[in-house]
């Protein structure tokens, strides 16, 4: 059985700045999946790097609220809602509120450092 506490996992800095704590990553564990599954915080009036992955992306949005761009496009994103981001994509969230912004990524195939860069 594969049960993992959120508290016991390491925080670390993405590349695209965001703090990411990772939850399911078949490539780290002995498990079979075909995605990765991370939690994500950005705190109030900050907005991730422009970055994309080679994979494709699923945010879900635990709480607070901000800003969701996806290359030129721009829509407002609250908790409760899914964001699909497409493999390559240009993508950036900003926390337009007062508290964190909290979210889930689900990444297929599972996410890789070498398969985040960042955009100028």
């Amino acid at each position: 059985m594969f049960i993992k506490d959120l508290k016991k996992c390491r925080e670390i800095i993405a590349g695209d700045n965001t703090a990411l704590r990772e939850l399911v990553n078949p490539l780290k564990e002995d498990i079979i999946t075909r995605y990765s599954l991370a939690h994500a915080k950005v705190k109030p009036g900050e907005i991730t790097h422009a970055h994309r992955l080679k994979s494709s992306e699923v945010y879900y949005i635990l709480e607070g609220e901000g800003e969701m761009y996806i290359y030129d496009e721009k829509e407002k994103v609250f908790a409760g809602q899914v964001i699909y981001i497409p493999p390559g994509s240009v993508q950036r969230i900003k926390n337009t509120g007062m508290n964190d912004l909290v979210f889930l990524c689900i990444v297929d195939p599972p996410w890789k450092p070498e398969d985040e860069k960042l955009v100028e």
